[in-house]
């Protein structure tokens, strides 16, 4: 089983890692900018620190969803390296929001397609499960024949 599973879980584990990096990047902007909590405004440079930790926040559930749904049910390599992908357009995103608002798009279009595309994977994995499964009709034979 483990075997079945290791790549979705490096690449989890992975992904809090990168969620502690940014909720630390925003403590030590209010540190820099002496914004105490709970404020959430200050100068533009620490809102976009900001809003950036809480968009990677919000999405991070989706993420996590989608990953292990996609590699469960279609395949875990695939599901493995688009979670790297993802993460590293995250990291991209965080980096450039933090430099000006616009620097932001770019990376968060990617991250959004490649979630699309895990979204994707999940959606055919289970549906192959279910029809092979409940209906007994297997389309990767269907397929290959």
């Amino acid at each position: 089983m483990l075997d079945q599973i290791h790549l979705l879980a490096a690449v989890t584990v992975l992904g809090v890692l990168e969620q502690a990096y940014f909720f630390l990047q925003v403590i030590y902007a209010r540190r820099a900018f002496g914004i105490s909590p709970p404020k959430i405004s200050g100068p533009p440079e620490f809102e976009r620190i900001f809003r950036a930790q809480v968009n990677s926040s919000e999405y991070f559930p989706i993420f996590l969803a989608v990953l292990w749904q996609a590699g469960l049910f279609f395949h875990q390599g695939l599901a493995a390296a688009l979670g790297l992908l993802y993460l590293y357009a995250r990291y991209c995103y965080f980096k450039g929001y933090r430099t000006s608002s616009s620097e932001r798009l770019a990376p968060i279009y990617f991250s959004a397609g490649v979630l699309w595309v895990l979204i994707a994977a999940s959606a055919l994995g289970i549906l192959h499960f279910f029809l092979s499964h409940y209906v007994g009709l297997n389309v990767l034979q269907l397929l290959t024949a």
